[in-house]
């Protein structure tokens, strides 16, 4: 039986604030129902959330569930207009839209810049980067009154710099990249300025890779262009458009997201920051344990059946546009024991989280960001082992939509 979402039985369907807000409590309240529920997405779309972590973990490696829009029911149907806040995330061009070989191709021609090996060669790149941005940091407070912005001043231009340095993109340029991926990922953007900032990002991403093919260089940009032209149908414009739209935004908002909640969450949480300042935890601890507790992606688009699927019982039709509810099964208590909602960077099942995927969507840059953070905390509090928040946690603005998690701004006081 082909039931829609809102129709499931005993369930009302959840609506999913555009504005965002912290998502945990209603994820504690949707968990306690069950590891599926049914959702009211912008512009009364149905949908489904997969929030339980054993459930999302099969969810997102299961044989019948596609990443194509062509699968999208409603979009197949005309009803998704164009100024829709999450239709980016089903339509870009690109190994988050692709399945089988597409997706293979696609992410191929990008994964040799995130192995193991690639990425610790950027160490001395990002230690160097972090340590000119803590300079700026302490700047940034004596002449603020002791206080500055962290997010603004250090967790956002290192994963910035750095993946925008891979790609070859002149810094020139980072300022507006970041405010227009911050509108196309937000999910209260209004329709006519999401229109707006989607036609004006891959306009820029246009010129960019333009003169790229004029005036190539050793980075990723000019190796993608590259693949592109020797074969024709390796790459297509807008795959390359879509790939260089998915790699600025991935690869700078996830790990913006990641070090302000680490920061957040060792501030407030002292007795865990003094086991790692002491030696008895690493900083990978704390970045597994952050990415567990405050996954800096709360609700991922989108991911869809391509066959009615039962899901812990729970029916999910086919076609319906489902969300990877990332923050939810990082505090699911049948994966991480009746205490998920403490920090503990001493927890063993820290590192079972799905924060960064499952299955062959995995993220390609998880090696990178996981360095990145890790560098950047272990710089930051050797630095300013007393550092700590300005405001009251409960004063910090949350980030805007129900995709990223995070807060707008963290004002801290950098003491020496």
């Amino acid at each position: 039986m082909n039931t829609p979402p809102s129709a499931a039985p005993g369930r009302p369907p959840h609506r999913m604030d555009p504005a965002g807000g912290c998502p945990h409590a209603a994820n504690a309240r949707l968990l306690a129902e069950g590891a599926v529920t049914p959702v009211v997405l912008p512009g009364e779309i149905e949908g489904m959330a997969v929030l339980g972590h054993d459930a999302l973990r099969d969810f997102l490696s299961h044989p019948d569930v596609a990443k194509g829009a062509q699968h999208f029911t409603a979009l197949t149907e005309g009803r998704i207009p164009d100024g829709w806040p999450l239709r980016t995330f089903a339509t870009v061009p690109g190994m988050t839209t692709a399945d089988g070989a597409d997706h293979r191709r696609l992410r191929a021609l990008v994964s040799s810049a995130f192995t193991a090996r690639r990425v610790e060669e950027l160490r001395p790149r990002v230690e160097a980067v972090t340590a000119g941005l803590l300079d700026g940091l302490a700047e940034a407070a004596r002449t603020g009154g002791g206080v500055a912005d962290l997010r603004r001043h250090y967790a956002l231009p290192l994963p910035l710099g750095v993946i925008c340095e891979l790609l070859g993109v002149d810094p020139a340029h980072q300022d507006r990249l970041h405010r227009l991926s911050s509108l196309v990922v937000a999910t209260d953007t209004e329709p006519a300025q999401a229109v707006a900032a989607n036609r004006e990002l891959v306009e820029l991403l246009a010129s960019i890779a333009g003169d790229k093919a004029e005036a190539p260089g050793d980075d990723l940009t000019s190796a993608l262009i590259a693949a592109r032209d020797e074969g024709g149908d390796r790459l297509s414009q807008p795959e390359l458009i879509g790939t260089l739209l998915l790699m600025i935004i991935a690869g700078h908002e996830t790990t913006l997201n990641l070090v302000t909640n680490a920061v957040r969450a060792l501030c407030g949480h002292r007795e865990q920051l003094a086991l790692v300042l002491e030696g008895r935890a690493a900083w990978a601890d704390v970045v597994e344990e952050t990415l567990r507790w405050d996954s800096p992606v709360s609700y991922f688009p989108f991911r869809y059946p391509t066959r009615d699927l039962t899901v812990d019982g729970t029916l999910i039709p086919r076609g319906t546009p489902v969300l990877a509810g990332y923050s939810a099964a990082g505090r699911d208590a049948k994966a991480h024991g009746p205490d998920a909602d403490r920090f503990d960077i001493t927890r063993t099942t820290a590192a079972k989280h799905l924060s960064l995927g499952h299955g062959p969507h995995y993220c390609l840059g998880a090696p990178l960001a996981r360095m990145e953070a890790a560098i950047a905390l272990e710089a930051l509090f050797t630095r300013f082992p007393d550092l700590d928040l300005a405001v009251p946690e409960s004063e910090l603005v949350r980030h805007a939509g129900f995709v990223g998690n995070s807060v707008r701004a963290l004002p801290v006081r950098p003491t020496p």
